[in-house]
């Protein structure tokens, strides 16, 4: 084999492991779906969403049945608007619940659909009226320390009677 024959091998191979690179690292970051399964777009608002991002998962039973598509903020109701793309391979009740749930206690945050018992499938552009806002841990430390503080008083002031 001739010196030009084995550099334009070599340079196929680097081609093809840049190239394998640039697939994995899209892959890990859901950055590009390279699937051509069919959505429907499903909308629901929360009072919070959290940490909740574009191109979160969309989860029922634990397993991934679409993507956050878009996040905007309503100035009528001061609630955030979610846009989901849900693979058409999985039909939801009209009644189904949604969620903002957390992967574990620190967790990437996620939609979590819980299906109804309604006889009517949800179609695109429908809205889930049923919703569940996040649990932020800020505020749930917050409340614990201030009912501490508050029992603290009331026995404070029990002993000084």
């Amino acid at each position: 084999m001739n010196r030009t024959a084995i550099d334009l091998w070599v340079g196929a191979f680097v081609v093809a492991g840049v190239a394998g690179l640039l697939f994995l690292a899209l892959k890990v970051g859901n950055l590009a779906t390279f699937s051509s399964a069919q959505t429907y777009l499903v909308y629901a608002k929360f009072a919070n969403i959290g940490g909740l991002k574009v191109r979160g998962p969309v989860k029922s039973a634990g397993v991934v049945v679409g993507r956050v598509a878009d996040i905007r903020f309503d100035n009528e109701s001061y609630e955030a608007i979610v846009a989901m793309n849900v693979d058409s391979t999985y039909q939801f009740p009209r009644d189904t619940t949604a969620k903002i749930l957390t992967s574990g206690i620190l967790g990437e945050q996620y939609v979590g659909l819980e299906a109804g018992g309604d006889g009517v499938m949800l179609k695109n552009g429908d809205r889930l009226r049923l919703t569940q806002s996040a649990v932020v841990l800020e505020n749930l430390i917050s409340q614990f320390l201030f009912n501490k503080a508050a029992e603290g008083k009331g026995e404070a002031k029990d002993a000084a009677k």
